[in-house]
C-alpha cells in the first residue's frame, strides 16, 4: 500500500471532521506544514483543538484556522507575535491552555511513546501548575503532566522517502519529530520526496513507522530566509536596552553554555567578546559556539523566535526541541539570561502576561528558571508609566520562586540573596543613591563593587 499523495487535499481525504484534536510542527516560522494547515483551513471543519509550540502569526501556519474561526481551543507554549490570537483569548473567543514548552515538547514525546505521565519541575508554584498532582523527590518538589495524543498530527520535513523515512533541516526540526509519533494518523509533506533506499539511513530523524501519509510539496513561503548581519537592517535599539545588553554580556565566562531569551537578552550575542568562547544554545533546537561571526546569515532576534535558521555558524549541532529541553531540566546549561516583566526581592520573576490585558505565554521561560542553576533577569529599571519593576513582591503571575540570581537594569546591579533580599552592587555612571531609592519598589542593602 502506497504511502504517498500528491498533494495535501488528497492526503487528509477520509481523516477530516468536526472536533479534531489536531498537532502541527514548527517553532515560530519555521518547519511549518504550510500546504496541510491551508487545506484543513478550506475544508471548513471547525470545533478544533489545535497543538503546537505556538499558533504561527496571524496570516501564516496554524493562526490560518484562528483567522477562519475553525478553533474551539488550543494548546501551545507561546501566543507571541499572533495579535489575533492574543485578542480572541482576551475575549474568550478561544480556550487556551498554556504549557511550558519544554513540557509541551515532553508531553507530545511522551503521548508517542505511550508514556501517561511523568514529573517535572517546571512550573511547580505557578499559575499554570494550579489543581496538578505534586510530589516530592530528592527533597524538591515536582508537578505532574499528562502525556498528549492527537487525532491528526501534520509535520514538515526537508527529505522523506516513500515509506515515510524523513529527515529535517537544522532549526526547522524543533517539535516535527515529536509531533510526528503522537498522532493516530501522521501526515507528512516534504520539499524533496525520493526513492526507498536514497536515504542514508544513519541520517533518518523520523522512521517511516511513524507517517502514514506522505506528500510532497512545492512553492513554500519561506519567509524567514533573510540575511541580516548582526541585527535586523534599519533597526536601531534603545540605548538603555543596548546597556543592558552590554553589561549583561559581561557575565559570561569562557566555556559556558548560554540560553538567551527573547528580548533585550538576544542583543547580549552582540557584545561578547571576541576572545570568549561560549556556547549559545537556543530552544528551537541548536547549540552554536559565539560569539556570532560578522559575516554570519543570522539574527539572534530571529533566531530565539524560531523566524530564522542557521546557515554557518561554526561548531554548532542541530537537534529537537525535546532534546534542547532536556538539556536545560538536566542542569547541562550554565547560565539564563531572561527579560522580566517584573522581579521580586525574594527572586521571583514574572514575564509571561499580564492578566485581561497581554497573554504572551511562558515559552521555554519556565523550564529555563527550573533547569539551570544560575539565572539573570535583564529589563529596564521601571515601567513606561514610571512605575517601579523591582519589588517586595511580584504583582503579576509568576514564572518561577525565588530563581533570579541577579537583575540589571539600565540604572543599577542587584544580586539576589540566598533566602530573599536585594543588594546593590553597581551604580550605572551618573546614577545616584537617591534615584536608585525613589525608583525601586522595595529596600535593599548597599555593597558596591564598582561604578560603570
Amino acid at each position: 500500500m502506497t504511502k504517498v499523495y500528491p498533494d495535501a487535499v488528497t492526503a487528509l481525504k477520509g481523516l477530516l471532521r468536526h472536533g479534531l484534536t489536531i498537532a502541527a510542527g514548527g517553532f515560530g516560522l519555521c518547519g511549518i506544514p504550510e500546504k496541510l494547515i491551508s487545506a484543513i483551513r478550506d475544508s471548513g471543519i471547525n470545533d478544533l483543538t489545535i497543538i503546537g509550540n505556538n499558533a504561527g502569526v496571524d496570516d501564516f501556519g496554524m493562526g490560518l484556522l484562528l483567522q477562519s474561526r475553525q478553533v474551539r481551543k488550543v494548546l501551545a507554549s507561546y501566543v507571541g507575535e499572533n495579535k489575533e490570537f492574543e485578542r480572541q483569548v482576551l475575549s474568550g473567543e478561544v480556550d487556551l491552555e498554556l504549557v511550558p514548552q519544554g513540557t509541551l515538547a515532553e508531553r507530545i514525546r511522551a503521548g508517542g511513546a505511550g508514556i501517561p505521565a511523568f514529573y517535572t519541575r517546571t512550573a511547580v508554584g505557578t499559575l499554570l501548575s494550579t489543581a496538578r498532582e505534586t510530589r516530592v523527590f530528592d527533597e524538591k518538589e515536582y508537578v505532574m503532566e499528562p502525556a498528549i495524543r492527537a487525532d491528526l498530527a501534520l509535520v514538515k520535513a526537508w527529505k522523506g522517502d516513500r515509506s515515510g523515512n524523513l529527515i529535517y533541516r537544522k532549526t526547522a526540526r524543533n517539535f516535527n519529530p515529536m509531533i510526528a509519533t503522537c498522532g493516530k494518523i501522521t501526515i507528512a509533506e516534504v520539499e524533496e520526496l525520493v526513492e526507498i533506499g536514497q536515504l542514508d539511513p544513519d541520517q533518518i530523524h523520523t522512521p517511516g513507522i511513524y507517517v502514514d501519509r506522505i506528500l510532497h510539496g512545492t512553492g513554500y513561503e519561506k519567509r524567514i530566509e533573510i540575511r541580516t548581519v548582526q541585527g535586523v537592517p534599519g533597526k536601531k535599539e534603545a540605548p538603555a536596552r543596548e546597556q543592558i545588553a552590554r553589561r549583561a554580556a559581561q557575565e559570561l565566562s569562557d566555556g559556558f553554555c548560554v540560553n538567551l531569551g527573547i528580548g533585550i537578552p538576544t542583543l547580549v550575542a552582540n557584545f561578547i567578546p571576541p576572545a570568549l568562547q561560549v556556547t549559545l544554545q537556543s530552544e528551537n533546537g541548536l547549540l552554536g559556539i559565539g560569539p556570532f561571526p560578522t559575516d554570519a546569515d543570522v539574527d539572534p532576534d530571529l533566531i530565539n523566535a524560531g523566524k530564522q535558521t542557521i546557515t554557518n555558524l561554526p561548531g554548532s549541532a542541530f537537534f529537537s526541541s525535546a532534546d534542547s529541553f532536556a538539556m536545560i531540566r538536566g542542569g547541562h546549561i550554565d547560565l539564563s539570561i531572561l527579560g522580566a516583566l517584573e522581579v521580586a526581592a525574594n527572586g521571583d520573576i514574572a514575564n509571561w502576561m499580564v492578566p485581561g490585558k497581554m497573554v504572551k505565554g511562558p515559552g521555554g521561560a519556565m523550564d529555563l528558571v527550573a533547569g539551570v542553576p544560575r539565572v539573570v533577569a535583564v529589563m529596564e529599571h521601571c515601567a513606561k508609566d514610571g512605575t517601579p519593576k523591582i519589588l517586595a513582591r511580584c504583582t503579576l503571575p509568576i514564572t518561577g520562586r525565588g530563581v533570579v540570581n541577579r537583575i540589571i537594569t539600565e540604572l543599577a546591579v542587584f544580586d539576589v540573596l540566598l533566602g530573599g533580599g536585594l543588594v546593590l552592587r553597581e551604580l550605572s555612571h551618573g546614577v545616584t543613591l537617591d534615584q536608585i531609592r525613589a525608583k525601586t519598589g522595595c529596600p535593599f542593602t548597599i555593597s558596591l563593587e564598582s561604578r560603570g
